[in-house]
């Protein structure tokens, strides 16, 4: 299963990037990180999972990038939690409480 998330990876995404740039993309998952716990603190649904859902995916990138299995595949399931609730939300699949 970790080749074939691997050749996923190779095939959209560099295998190398700078430093500068790998700098940025965690900064703007840090920013995501904190607007995504602010969201949540007012109940900003579903605001919470657009923001969370890009900052799985750079770090599940950056993981990629410098081989550490263990961040990416926790960052995968949660990625995969947070599609899930995106497109539940915009098909409006499941129960409507209330």
């Amino acid at each position: 299963m970790d080749s074939l998330v691997n050749s996923l990876f190779r095939l959209l995404l560099p295998s190398k990037i700078s430093s500068k740039t790998e700098t940025l993309l965690k900064n703007i998952a840090l920013l995501l990180g904190l607007l995504s716990a602010v969201a949540i603190i007012f109940d900003w649904y579903p605001l919470t999972m657009f923001l969370s859902f890009p900052f799985c995916v750079i770090w599940i990138y950056c993981a990629w990038l410098h081989t550490e299995p263990q961040l990416k595949w926790v960052n995968l399931i949660f990625l995969l939690i947070y599609f899930f609730g995106i497109i539940r939300y915009f098909f409006e699949i499941g129960v409507k409480v209330g």
